[in-house]
This record gives C-alpha cells, sequence and structure tokens, in this order.
C-alpha cells in the first residue's frame, strides 16, 4: 500500500467538516490535500524528500523556541 490511501482519509474529514457547518477547518483540510498530493506525486518522481527537497530535516519542532529538534 503506498501514501495515497491519506487523500481519502483528508477526503473523509473534509466532508464531515463541511456537513457540520466548520468551515475553517474544511478550508485547512483542503490546503493539506493539496500538500498530500503534491507530496506524493513528487516522490513518485524519484524527487527527494517531498516538496522540501532532499536537503529538509526530519524532527519535531520545538514550540517554546521555534527550533527544529532532530531526536
Amino acid at each position: 500500500m503506498g501514501h495515497e490511501w491519506i487523500i481519502d482519509v483528508l477526503t473523509d474529514l473534509k466532508t464531515f467538516a463541511v456537513a457540520n457547518d466548520l468551515d475553517a477547518l474544511a478550508a485547512k483540510l483542503d490546503d493539506t490535500q493539496l500538500v498530500a498530493e503534491a507530496e506524493i506525486g513528487v516522490r513518485g518522481k524519484g524527487m527527494g524528500r517531498g516538496l522540501l527537497g532532499t536537503s529538509a530535516s526530519i524532527g519535531r519542532c520545538d514550540r517554546a523556541s521555534g527550533m527544529r529538534r532532530t531526536s
């Protein structure tokens, strides 16, 4: 199974948000779906790590400092 399943999940969440008048959430999920589709497409073409390319660091962002942690 590839990464495409996430598009279905995002679509279901967006449908729920629209049906329950959660307009801001629906708009964010629409944006999120576009990002997911772009990243999945980039990976499918063998282009590094998503939209950020191969130099992107993977890790968590420290909310207090805004700095990215890799451990």
